[in-house]
């Protein structure tokens, strides 16, 4: 059997109720407002460069391009690259929705452009050149296919034969000749 409760009773289980709730309410209110006091705003400490129009953040040493829905990461902004003419390289429409191959110099130069690629290709996989001394796990591929070879020279280059590109140059300077790669095909460059 229930126990009859008079409605003065209920009316104070109300109120008791509301209190904690309220309490609880205000209680997370005021520590998440102090939580970010003491972490301090972000805001003032962001890197930003703007470059043609284009705004690059700063973000855990990358910079990050958010550019018609898409976000960009790259080693190096715009204004720490010594662009150099580039004759004959196809811009980025050519990528959309088609494999590209990769024949990487090394894990950091394939990250490079696979972080930028891989919201606008079909797929990223290893490949080599057909006449190249290839890895017999790796699949031969020809410049009819979108193949990026990166190699390491004493000479910056930086070459499109039919849709093939050859990104060449030192190793410490590897990764920033592949984001001068990338900023021509994007149509970033100044």
């Amino acid at each position: 059997m229930r126990k009859i409760v008079s409605e003065k009773e209920i009316n104070k289980n109300k109120r008791i109720k509301q209190y904690t709730v309220g309490g609880i309410l205000i209680f997370i209110m005021l520590f998440s407002t102090l939580g970010f006091a003491f972490m301090g705003n972000t805001d003032t400490n962001t890197k930003k460069v703007i470059y043609n129009n284009l705004e690059f953040i700063n973000l855990n040493n990358l910079w990050i391009l958010n550019n018609g829905g898409i976000e960009f990461v790259f080693k190096y902004n715009p204004r720490q690259i010594d662009f150099e003419e580039i004759n004959g390289l196809k811009y980025i429409e050519n990528y959309y929705g088609k494999p590209l191959y990769i024949y990487p110099g090394s894990r950091e130069t394939e990250l490079e452009i696979s972080r930028n690629f891989y919201q606008i290709v079909q797929r990223i996989q290893p490949a080599c050149l057909r006449y190249m001394d290839c890895d017999e796990n790796i699949p031969e591929k020809t410049c009819r296919d979108n193949l990026i070879i990166i190699e390491e020279n004493i000479n910056k280059k930086i070459i499109q034969e039919d849709n093939c590109v050859i990104i060449m140059g030192p190793r410490e300077n590897l990764t920033k000749i592949i984001d001068e790669f990338l900023f021509n095909i994007f149509n970033i460059k100044e």
